[in-house]
């Protein structure tokens, strides 16, 4: 299989080039499962250079050099991580990582950044992030991080339960069943993924885009007018319990809303 080599100096503006020469040996990786990164990086030859690196270490990596631009890029992606730096144009990176956050909460990102003050450092953890790197930095130092990242979601993921707990329904996301008392309902593949992401965020709202995205990969009208069909299933399979209901948010998307009995009556 292919992999680099890196070879690295110095310019007059302190940025490392690395110059790529390619051979074939056997690369052994635990990474199994693809991982998808989006970069987001105004300086231009920092940003190629480090995706150029991130490929060489097997992730596969867009690189996109305003705020903007990445969160077009994010709606139209599947990604396992962000790397934000906090100075673009257009959108700033604290900006983007909260634009990201309200479409994907579970989203894992870390911020580039040549700012080390501690206010701009206390900023991008309270918006969640998982990492911050003050520039300059190592590439070497970037890959460990991200490992160390993506081992913390990889773990959490697997201690997560597949059962969950929708008003009176007991839902099992891994065998698709959604059950009330003595009954239970196999859904099919897309209901159980909707319903998923509905109970992920339970009284709070799931973008309309994203659930297509993440779905049905692309947002185009038929796959709209699908989604539309499978809300209407869902609402079916759940109107044993009058306490739970999927409303329109006009224009937005969709709520899974769980409501107390105490606070119905």
């Amino acid at each position: 299989m292919l992999n680099k080599t890196l070879h690295k100096k110095k310019t007059n503006q302190n940025t490392i080039i690395i110059q790529l020469k390619t051979y074939n040996i056997m690369i052994t990786d635990e990474r199994l499962e693809e991982v998808n990164i989006l970069l987001c990086e105004d300086d231009e030859s920092l940003g190629m250079l480090l995706r150029e690196y991130l490929e060489a270490k097997g992730y596969s990596t867009t690189l996109c050099q305003d705020g903007e631009e990445g969160f077009d890029t994010f709606l139209q992606g599947n990604f396992s991580l962000c790397i934000l730096d906090v100075m673009m144009p257009r959108m700033d990176g604290f900006t983007l990582a909260s634009k990201i956050k309200e479409l994907n909460y579970d989203m894992p990102f870390m911020f580039l950044t040549a700012k080390n003050l501690k206010d701009d450092v206390r900023e991008g953890f309270e918006l969640g992030a998982d990492d911050y790197i003050t520039k300059p930095f190592s590439m070497e130092e970037v890959v460990f991080r991200i490992e160390a990242i993506l081992r913390r979601v990889r773990g959490k993921k697997n201690k997560e339960t597949t059962v969950r707990q929708i008003g009176q329904f007991t839902f099992d996301t891994q065998k698709q069943i959604l059950a009330i008392g003595d009954h239970q309902e196999k859904l099919t593949t897309k209901e159980a993924e909707l319903l998923t992401l509905l109970s992920n965020r339970q009284n709070e709202l799931l973008q309309r885009d994203y659930a297509l995205k993440t779905i049905w990969i692309d947002d185009n009208y038929f796959n709209a007018r699908s989604m539309d069909v499978y809300i209407t299933k869902l609402r079916k399979h759940l109107r044993a319990d009058p306490n739970v209901e999927i409303i329109n948010v006009h224009g937005k998307g969709y709520k899974l809303v769980i409501t107390d009995k105490e606070e119905k009556s």
